[in-house]
């Protein structure tokens, strides 16, 4: 039976990708920094699904964290085929008045880790020509994003280091797709601090219904899955409108209000 690591799998996209995932059979390997949390959807899955569910406590925002999924990634003994670098951060407010050293953290946890964990997952997965790697991005990475400037600049990092990579396996039986959400109904924007903004409710979207639409993206093999008819009229838009142009819009149309 397949396996897939799921990264930042104790909530949100993460958890909704768990369900599905062995929903469709896979074995699972959930990774987060909460024991709690993982132990209790481990055993959930394994009473509901009868699958396997493995729990690999780690924080990929260090080095140490970082290793220990990447040595369970190289594990050839026990093969990883599907690698979802979910796993995340954001911060909400003006860079100049930002804790820098978090701004720092979040470029090592959606940069760097994502970075690693692709390197290592292709190196295993190339050497047996079979394998997927889904990168959670965002639409913030198609612009830059004012009050979110160092987010949505390790989103923009995020769709092209994909886009590149995806090209440089092609041919290989490794496949690599880019994941770019909108505005999700999960924890994320709780814990980056944005509170109520002025983003209408229908441009919001379910984590389930983000990776449905993922997963069905990946058995058609796309380069990139966006979710949902508006976003990918956004995403279109912001790939043609000029940065100064988008930024300000971006700016205006994301604002916190209370």
């Amino acid at each position: 039976m397949n396996a897939a690591l799921v990264t930042g799998a104790s909530a949100g996209i993460g958890r909704a990708f768990a369900h599905a995932l062995v929903a469709r059979g896979h074995d699972i390997v959930l990774v987060a920094r909460d024991r709690t949390r993982l132990d209790a959807l481990a055993a959930e899955l394994r009473d509901r699904f009868r699958v396997g569910a493995e729990v690999l406590v780690a924080d990929i925002a260090t080095d140490d964290g970082i290793v220990v999924v990447e040595q369970r990634l190289l594990d050839a003994a026990r093969p990883v085929d599907l690698l979802v670098n979910n796993a995340g951060m954001g911060t909400f407010g003006p860079f100049v008045g930002s804790d820098v050293a978090r701004e720092a953290d979040e470029v090592r946890l959606n940069v760097l880790a994502l970075l690693r964990l692709t390197h290592a997952a292709l190196r295993s997965m190339t050497t047996r020509d079979r394998g997927a790697i889904v990168n959670i991005s965002s639409l913030a990475g198609y612009q830059p994003t004012p009050n979110s400037a160092t987010y949505g600049a390790t989103k923009a990092f995020v769709n092209s280091f994909t886009h590149a990579v995806r090209e440089e396996v092609r041919g290989s039986g490794v496949h690599v797709m880019l994941v770019c959400p909108g505005y999700t109904r999960t924890e994320f924007h709780e814990r980056a601090g944005l509170g109520r903004t002025s983003v209408p409710d229908f441009a919001w979207s379910s984590a389930e219904e983000v990776v449905e639409v993922a997963l069905r993206d990946l058995d058609r093999r796309r380069a990139v899955s966006v979710p949902g008819g508006l976003n990918r009229v956004t995403a279109a838009l912001s790939s043609v409108a000029p940065a100064g142009i988008s930024a300000r819009v971006a700016a205006a149309v994301v604002h916190r209000t209370g």
